[in-house]
């Protein structure tokens, strides 16, 4: 998949293109049929099928600007998993705008005139059922249908997809991972919930206390799930290693807000040595979900934490 980090060069746009726009946050099961019926379209049509897709999350950007970070909606994913989703779908272009003052005061006319048929040769346009856009949420679908008429590109909307008779859709999925139900997440997203990035350096109070653990930063001050889970890894082995894992801002030995996905392998790879999983690009299924984060007395109280989670996830793994 080729990802554009703003809009294309001109001349990159001659073949046109079928164009989805979201945020596509999680790339939950209703988009995967979206995009299933874009590759459809941009197949029948010869061009390539792009998704339009925005970094801020809008919400994020108007929540800074009114001073209530609050507002900004947990992230389910890191702009990278969203990419790589994408790209497993079968999208074949990503096209990622920056969300910023500009941006949001641009007009729903100037947007249909300067990205989707300007900047992006749009062919064919999919939106959503609720899709809004523009300066104010202004513009709607029957006036991107219109435009599509005026302007020689196919406009469709698809409904919202539903299993078991719910609403699959990003707000969903945030409120399993926030009640810790990953058995319905997977069931929402067709796929365990995951966390990729690159193993850096920590502490190495993990190595301390026993436990070695694989850290991986969060660029996200609100991830979508928060606590102790059961994973597995990909990326260190030919097949997934399982592990317990504390996603968080670790209050037993830092306060700093700072988030973390710190990962315990339960069996380490011989074949990695002490530092061969430094600067690998891991992938962490969040299977089940132990605990909420606990602060605790001191480290000897957070060893036997550790110790009693990781005889929990090699319980649970004995059982699955």
């Amino acid at each position: 998949m080729r990802v554009f980090r703003g809009l294309p060069r001109a001349d990159a746009t001659s073949a046109g293109r079928a164009i989805t726009i979201g945020n596509f946050d999680g790339v939950h099961r209703g988009h995967q049929a979206m995009l299933a019926l874009l590759n459809s379209e941009a197949r029948h049509r010869g061009v390539p099928s792009c998704v339009l897709t925005f970094e801020p999350h809008p919400r994020d950007y108007f929540a800074r600007r009114a001073g209530r970070p609050e507002l900004a909606p947990a992230r389910i994913a890191t702009l990278r998993d969203k990419l790589s989703e994408l790209e497993r779908c079968g999208v074949q272009q990503a096209v990622v705008l920056r969300f910023n003052e500009r941006f949001a005061a641009q007009s729903p006319q100037a947007f249909i005139d300067d990205v989707l048929v300007r900047g992006l040769g749009a062919r064919y346009v999919l939106v959503g059922d609720d899709f809004r856009f523009g300066a104010k949420r202004a513009g709607d679908y029957a006036m991107l249908d219109a435009a599509g008429e005026a302007r020689g590109f196919d406009v469709a909307r698809m409904l919202s997809y539903e299993v078991h008779g719910l609403r699959v859709s990003s707000s969903a999925v945030r409120e399993a991972l926030a009640n810790g139900d990953m058995v319905r997440t997977a069931a929402l997203l067709g796929r365990p919930y995951a966390i990729s990035g690159h193993v850096m350096h920590g502490r190495k109070l993990g190595r301390d206390l026993g436990f070695r653990t694989l850290n991986l930063r969060m660029p996200q001050a609100r991830p979508a799930a928060m606590g102790i889970f059961v994973v597995q890894v990909h990326g260190l082995a030919t097949g997934p290693l399982p592990g317990v894992a504390s996603l968080g801002v670790r209050p037993t030995v830092e306060d700093a807000g700072r988030v973390l996905l710190e990962v315990h392998c339960l069996d380490w790879p011989a074949g990695l040595g002490e530092n061969g999983a430094y600067g690998r690009l891991v992938s962490v299924d969040l299977l089940h979900k132990l605990h909420d984060e606990r602060k605790y007395d001191s480290l000897d109280a957070l060893r036997a934490g550790i110790a009693q989670d990781s005889a929990d996830a090699r319980a649970w793994f004995g059982r699955s």
